[in-house]
């Protein structure tokens, strides 16, 4: 097999000699069958003493087991490839000195025969290089340690030095935060009295104008025959001025709950009777065809909250249901006992809530646009929702446009 691979020595000598790097051509057996000039130099060997030696003699001993491993199965893949992969690879010279190197492999066949060329290069100088760059990086790390932790402790000093003016700059900027904030409120509230000037002049307007309205021809109408059409002029008068007092409420219980005046009375009072004069003060404003559903064999238990809170709430729910709702509908009011809670439930089949809407429906004066047209405040669910949180309670609902809406609340039944 060497003398196959001798026969072409010159073709291979021609190559190996005129490169600076070293060459070295094993068999299939890992036996050396030629070295160029640079490689016997680079390991410290006379010309010649590496031909029919074993490869070994180049590899540190820790290595040999490994490396015949991996000569095996470079030579079932045959192709051309780095040794190492990223590891750190040593020669060892002849007289036992280890060695940087980086080897390439190149496998090839001649006459049948499997041969492996590699390419061998001395790092050494490389990796001192990079040492002394890795020290010089070592020290330039601590002298910036040094010079970090210096400059630190000048802006600690820095730092107390002008902490008289940094607490200054604080109380001054405090002060402007207060100023803008006490401004940003100042013509929030204006935007608001202006909003609630023009709903208290529309809202009271319409109603005012109606009862002025029916309250002159029901003068007119003295005889006993035109008792009917007086009658219907006293009903709209009577709707009119419950319509008035329900939004006073509304008025009055937002001017609590703003001014931080919203003390609750805790009492204890009969739901039984409390459903009743919900239902009595909504009867009174029901259109034509129109009807209530109740329980009216509910248990009369005792419960001890704000009376007057939960009235206000109820009437506010019914009377929504009522306003938004077309005649001859049916409106569900219910009650459930719920572990802790007490569950009131109203339901009708208006005209819903807009999908778009939903999210806006507790927002102070908000109204969906389905319903500017309707007479109204928008202040109704947002109080409500607001007495509820307070109170411990929750509200929620669920509403399908020109199907209906269905709103639930809950409040704790337990005295607290």
């Amino acid at each position: 097999m060497q003398d196959t691979f001798l026969d072409n020595k010159d073709v291979f000598n021609l190559l190996f000699q005129a490169a600076s790097e070293g060459i070295i051509v094993v068999n299939s057996k890992q036996i050396i069958v030629m070295a160029n000039a640079a490689a016997e130099e680079m390991f410290g060997y006379q010309q010649g003493q590496l031909v029919n030696k074993h490869l070994d003699i180049l590899i540190p001993k820790d290595y040999h087991h490994r490396h015949h491993r991996h000569f095996n199965n470079f030579l079932d893949t045959s192709e051309k490839r780095q040794m190492g992969h990223g590891r750190d690879l040593y020669g060892v010279k002849k007289d036992g000195i280890l060695f940087p190197v980086e080897a390439g492999l190149n496998p090839f066949q001649m006459n049948g025969e499997d041969y492996v060329m590699s390419l061998v290069i001395d790092i050494s100088v490389r990796k001192e290089t990079q040492r002394q760059i890795k020290e010089l990086n070592t020290q330039l790390e601590g002298k910036i340690e040094v010079r970090t932790q210096e400059l630190q402790e000048s802006v600690e000093k820095l730092q107390n030095l002008n902490l008289d003016l940094e607490e200054e700059i604080k109380k001054r900027k405090e002060a402007e935060k207060k100023i803008k904030d006490a401004l940003q409120k100042e013509k929030e509230l204006s935007d608001l009295k202006t909003k609630f000037l023009s709903l208290v002049s529309h809202e009271f307007k319409t109603p005012l104008s109606g009862i002025l309205t029916s309250a002159t021809l029901a003068e007119k109408y003295t005889k006993e025959a035109q008792q009917e059409k007086r009658e219907k002029h006293l009903i709209t008068i009577r709707n009119k001025v419950h319509y008035l007092n329900n939004i006073l409420n509304d008025f009055l219980s937002i001017e609590r709950l703003d001014s931080g005046k919203g003390q609750y009375k805790f009492s204890n009072f009969s739901l039984k009777r409390l459903i009743n004069e919900v239902i009595y003060n909504a009867n009174i404003t029901l259109k034509d065809g129109q009807e209530i559903s109740y329980p009216r064999d509910i248990e009369d238990v005792e419960l001890y909250m704000d009376e007057k809170i939960l009235e206000l709430i109820l009437s506010n729910l019914l009377g929504n249901a009522i306003k938004y709702s077309p005649e001859n509908t049916l409106i569900n009011f219910e009650i459930d006992f719920e572990e802790d809670f007490m569950a009131f439930e109203v339901r009708d089949q208006g005209r819903g809530i807009p999908e778009n809407d939903q999210k806006h429906i507790f927002e102070r004066y908000f109204r969906a646009e389905n319903a500017l047209l309707d007479q109204g405040t928008g202040i109704g669910l947002n109080i409500a929702k607001t007495h509820l949180e307070n109170l411990g309670g929750t509200i929620e609902f669920e509403s399908i446009e020109n199907k209906g809406t269905t709103f639930k609340i809950r409040i704790p039944t337990k005295k607290s």
